[in-house]
């Protein structure tokens, strides 16, 4: 969406940046009446963070069922919030996103299954542990029962990813469309096949995408031919 970030309150003359805050009230006096003082600009990063540490804090006490729904709500909160272009400016994709994602697909998996394997587990806890610090588990660790749980995570976060490219840079050179397009296919087939592909391929699309982004945000032409070789 565009808005006029930055922010001056009818009431009190007070100037806030929503960019900041992600609050249309004025932080001086609550009031809701404001004018914006800069032109409409595409803005769609939301202010919450992740923040697994009351999850985590609880391991000792539920069984890993409820904890994994717990988990799975949370990431659910925050990717509600989630964009990737701040006050006109493309943003990176970083890890947090998408460990969030695949938190959320594996905690809810997790969490209506009537038996959960060690490596299950095992990896439910790596995810956990490391998803609000900006890490996720290698492609090599995920357990051949959650490759679906990867696979969408991934092409949910390119999906969202992608849209926001769209609209921040509405006019495009060829290149960057025909990138576009080829992220796009390789998304829409992981999703046909229910995310059931082998996580290195997931990964080959993440670390694509992540070029086409560099090129977008750098001009770093090189990045741009990355897209290509890598998918």
């Amino acid at each position: 969406m565009k808005l006029r970030g930055k922010r001056e309150c009818n009431s009190c003359g007070a100037r806030w940046s929503y960019y900041e805050t992600g609050e249309i009230t004025c932080p001086e006096c609550g009031s809701i009446r404001s004018v914006g003082l800069d032109d409409p600009t595409t803005h769609t990063a939301g202010t919450r963070e992740l923040d697994l540490t009351g999850v985590r804090a609880a391991v000792d006490d539920v069984p890993l069922q409820t904890l994994a729904d717990r988990a799975a709500e949370e990431s659910r909160r925050y990717l509600r919030e989630v964009g990737f272009v701040h006050a006109g400016e493309l943003e990176p994709l970083d890890d947090t996103v998408l460990a969030a994602s695949e938190l959320r697909r594996v905690g809810a998996t997790l969490g209506r299954v009537m038996q959960v394997s060690d490596e299950e587990s095992l990896y439910f806890f790596e995810l956990l542990q490391g998803a609000d610090q900006n890490e996720r588990p290698p492609p090599d660790a995920v357990p051949e029962t959650l490759f679906p749980e990867r696979g969408l995570a991934v092409a949910a976060t390119v999906d969202s990813y992608t849209t926001d490219i769209r609209r921040v840079f509405e006019e495009r050179e060829r290149a960057v469309d025909r990138a576009l397009s080829s992220v796009t296919a390789h998304r829409k087939r992981i999703e046909a096949l229910d995310g059931d592909v082998p996580p290195a391929e997931a990964e080959r699309l993440v670390r694509a995408l992540r070029d086409l982004s560099e090129y977008l945000r750098t001009g770093e032409e090189t990045a741009l031919a990355r897209v290509g070789d890598r998918l």
